[in-house]
């Protein structure tokens, strides 16, 4: 989940980081900041200031023209339904701060820049030395003075170090304490009255933890934050107050289409790989799902029975790659349990069930008990979407 940017600049103000001041606003009326003012257009995406949705008011008859403009205008496929007005900040030099995990170290990943601001990505080949990384892990945190080392590997010293290392460690626990996947302020700028204040921030959540976090978990599913984008169909947003009332893996992370066979599909990228092939083997799935996790019975069938509920389903087919954080055996059940709630027979729905791995053996018992074939791991995901199309038509 991607937070706007007054979403974000928020929760910086509540660790302690400086920001402008500023209004949300959604016409010129709401405004009573004085100019000259910064005007942002709210939208879920980068590139705002190139594309001309960041742009200055110096007079009142700037800000007449430039806030309808800016409400109007789209930037891929989203307009904003508001507008972050600043103060106009006198800027005496900008950096970049952004943590991220690194998935190949397993450890949070710093990265600081001596150059911030729209270009920054240019600062990879005009100043590579200028770019600065460190790491440090996720269960003890960034300890300032770690902060500080990597931040004076850039060659800056004294009170300015001590001001970026003090931030950083601040983004470090906004990064842990959200379960997010990226923090980022920039430009990070220092002002020419000398102190540090955040321009802009981008922070990212992961979804998969949301549900520690009920406030943006309800922010997820506010579709009035902005304008335009793919909106969730009211049967997705069912699949996700399936998903999120059961903290216990994942299940309910649903994208509809227009076909006729339901999928429970998943396990490491392996839902894609499923998709594809149903697709190239002429399938028309309803749905586009991920499971894992080890999501409970109950979570499993109450999404098996949401699927079933679509018009025109009349199969299902559950495909897996070989699950090691996942029972077959409770996939089994909840997937048998959905089914039969759904008032259909397991046997004439399930048209392929294809997740080897953990307590197979008590997954194969259940479904033999309701007369549905067990595919291992010697079938292929290819092939279970082959059978599941073969056995839909």
């Amino acid at each position: 989940m991607r937070l706007l940017e007054y979403e974000s600049k928020e929760i910086l103000q509540r660790y302690g980081i400086r920001v402008p001041e500023s209004q949300l606003v959604s016409s010129v009326r709401d405004v009573t900041l004085p100019l000259p003012l910064v005007l942002k257009a709210q939208v879920p995406c980068g590139g705002r200031k190139k594309a001309g949705l960041v742009t200055e008011a110096e007079s009142r008859s700037e800000l007449e023209q430039k806030i309808p403009q800016l409400l109007s205008m789209e930037i891929q496929g989203y307009r904003a339904r508001k507008l972050l007005v600043e103060e106009k900040i006198d800027i005496q030099r900008e950096f970049f701060l952004g943590i991220t995990y690194d998935s190949v170290v397993k450890r949070a990943m710093v990265i600081f820049s001596l150059h911030g601001g729209i270009d920054v990505e240019d600062a990879v080949d005009t100043d590579p030395l200028g770019i600065h990384k460190g790491y440090f892990s996720v269960r003890e945190g960034l300890y300032p003075y770690r902060a500080r080392e990597i931040i004076s590997s850039s060659g800056l010293s004294g009170r300015l170090l001590v001001g970026l290392g003090s931030t950083l460690s601040l983004l470090s626990k906004i990064f842990l304490d959200l379960d997010a996947v990226l923090v980022e302020v920039n430009p990070l700028v220092l002002t020419k009255s000398g102190d540090l204040m955040a321009l802009d921030c981008h922070i990212d959540l992961d979804d998969d933890a949301l549900y520690r976090h009920k406030g943006m978990a309800q922010k997820a599913l506010d579709q009035d934050r902005y304008a335009g984008g793919r909106r969730r169909t009211a049967f997705e947003t069912r699949a996700a107050e399936i998903d999120e009332s059961d903290h216990r893996g994942v299940a309910g992370r649903v994208i509809e289409f227009e076909g006729t066979l339901g999928l429970l599909i998943g396990g490491g990228g392996a839902s894609l790989t499923a998709f594809d092939a149903i697709l190239h083997y002429g399938g028309r799935p309803a749905n586009y799902c991920e499971i894992g996790g080890n999501p409970s019975v109950k979570k499993l069938a109450d999404l098996t029975r949401h699927i079933l509920s679509k018009p025109g389903v009349e199969k299902l087919a559950v495909i897996m790659n070989v699950v090691s954080n996942t029972r077959v055996d409770m996939v089994a059940r909840g997937v048998i349990k959905g089914v039969l709630e759904a008032g259909r027979v397991p046997a004439d729905t399930i048209v392929v069930f294809r997740v080897p791995g953990a307590w197979e053996e008590e997954g194969k018992k259940i479904l033999a008990k309701y007369g549905i074939p067990f595919s291992g791991r010697t079938v292929s995901i290819d092939e279970a979407a082959r059978l599941a199309v073969e056995k839909s038509v």
